[in-house]
């Protein structure tokens, strides 16, 4: 990509009024659904479902479906996993957040994951958990798994970017920059007035090359904030 197209984007990122992160992989150095994998003993059929949907070889919602079906974590399961393994932050994010909140930018967290595992990592970065937007796991009453919220639109292909536009209707956000690493980023600008590509933990070539603006390092987006 030129350098124009790069501009445009860090003129949006300077003047921003809503920052939105995905959290797997970007804001947290790992992806929750595989954490969640190998937690329940279940990882090495799961994980290939997961780059299959960071790819958009499949449909997210059919395989968020599969990936859980094969997992199907329990409340107790998923409890266990939030007390005994903190979020995994990565390296910069904490200051990078922090400098948005001292700038009085609100910050959200849009994730295909789950928000029993998103909670922790709002509550780490001092991020109200009204601003998370994310997937929920449904239990019977015995606390077995249940499926998911089909209704969340984070489930779903294009989720992001509904979430996106009701946040702009809603707030009357007109700078929103949103800052990912997969492929279900990158397709929700627009309605993003920026995307940012963040290679920090995994670089996903196809997101690479199409960012108009590609960062590695958190500590870039603080510098360029000035």
């Amino acid at each position: 990509m030129g350098s124009s197209a790069e501009d445009s984007s860090r003129s949006v990122w300077r003047n921003a009024d809503a920052v939105c992160f995905d959290v797997d992989s970007t804001v947290c150095q790992d992806e929750g659904i595989d954490e969640l994998a190998k937690f329940c003993g279940r990882y090495n059929e799961v994980s290939k479902l997961t780059k299959e949907a960071m790819t958009g070889k499949l449909e997210f919602k059919e395989a968020l479906r599969q990936r859980l079906g094969i997992i199907r974590p329990s409340l107790n399961q998923m409890r266990d996993l939030i007390r005994t393994r903190p979020p995994n932050l990565t390296p910069g994010v904490r200051e990078l957040v922090a400098e948005l909140q001292h700038r009085k930018i609100p910050v959200y967290l849009i994730s295909g994951g789950f928000r029993g595992l998103v909670g922790p990592v709002a509550l780490e970065l001092n991020i109200p958990l009204q601003n998370i937007y994310a997937n929920r796991l449904k239990f019977f009453l015995n606390g077995d798994y249940a499926g998911f919220d089909e209704e969340e639109p984070t489930c779903r292909s294009g989720g992001k970017g509904e979430v996106i536009r009701f946040l702009k209707a809603k707030n009357d956000y007109s700078n929103v920059v949103l800052i990912g690493d997969g492929a279900t980023d990158l397709e929700a600008c627009p309605p993003a007035d920026a995307f940012i590509g963040f290679g920090g933990n995994v670089i996903r070539e196809e997101v690479r090359a199409k960012a108009k603006w590609y960062v590695t390092d958190f500590q870039e987006l603080i510098d360029a904030l000035d």
